[in-house]
């Protein structure tokens, strides 16, 4: 069952949607889904709706809020940093973690791209929270990435003196690039020893799929895997790779869970 929630944070509030398994046991394994930068709980083309659906069809919870200043949520565009996302992502998971109807020891991660990157920093600040955590084409390059625009742009990173730059129609503040300096994403991940499912589109030009094989050889080692999907670009814009992004994630997912057990002998009908 799809249901609108939401959330007070920081003075502000946070909107969403949970799914809900109607024939899921209780408590049951929950998923937080992190949204892209520019984006929303929906994702490009649905996809995260579609991850959600996909989810409550194998007996997992799902929950999708817009971070504020995103989506229906409260706020402004311009005071979004990855900080002020990660201390948003933090409050959706105590939120799961404090509703009855979901199993504490089963939370799990999902983000994509710069919700990738805030996904893999909330898992990493509270390993024993968070089962599993699902990366999609995370955005471990996103200070490259945005002090390379700047620089393209002849701006350098001391002298960014506008309180605003317009980033596609979206006002982004100063503010979101000076928190990437504080930002250390790699170090960082490295504290989350469980199990991480990396998912990467061979022809992302946004965040190259490199990135997800540096998480994997640099940060996680052997309790991460990645799965290249060949032609894919950043947003998986194609049926056949979004299928292959959902079905993916899913079984990754399910793996621990009592949905994605054999039912012994004396569960069984």
């Amino acid at each position: 069952m799809q249901r609108a929630v939401e959330l007070a944070q920081g003075g502000l509030t946070l909107r969403g949607m949970e799914h809900v398994p109607d024939s899921a046991s209780r408590p049951c394994p929950v998923v937080v889904i992190c949204h892209g930068f520019t984006a929303d709980k929906l994702g490009p083309h649905q996809l995260l709706r579609k991850l959600s659906l996909a989810l409550e069809g194998v007996g997992i919870a799902s929950v999708r809020f817009d971070f504020a200043g995103s989506g229906e949520s409260d706020g402004r565009f311009q005071d979004v940093t990855v900080s002020g996302e990660i201390a948003d992502a933090n409050a959706i998971v105590d939120f799961v973690r404090q509703d009855s109807r979901f199993d504490p020891s089963q939370v799990m991660l999902v983000g994509h791209s710069v919700g990738g990157l805030v996904a893999s920093l909330v898992a990493a600040d509270r390993p024993d929270d968070v089962a599993r955590l699902g990366l999609i084409a995370p955005a471990g390059n996103l200070r490259e990435f945005v002090f390379g625009l700047a620089q393209q742009a002849g701006l350098k990173a001391d002298s960014l003196q506008a309180d605003t730059f317009d980033w596609g129609g979206f006002l982004v503040g100063r503010t979101f690039a000076f928190d990437l300096l504080t930002l250390e994403p790699y170090m960082r991940a490295k504290l989350f020893k469980k199990p991480v499912l990396l998912v990467h589109g061979s022809e992302d030009g946004t965040v190259p799929s490199q990135i997800s094989l540096k998480y994997r050889d640099e940060v996680y080692g052997n309790q991460a895997e990645v799965r290249v999907i060949s032609g894919a670009n950043h947003t998986f814009d194609n049926h056949a790779w979004e299928t292959e992004v959902i079905q993916s994630l899913t079984a990754f997912l399910r793996a621990d869970t009592d949905t994605g057990r054999p039912a012994m002998a004396n569960e069984q009908a």
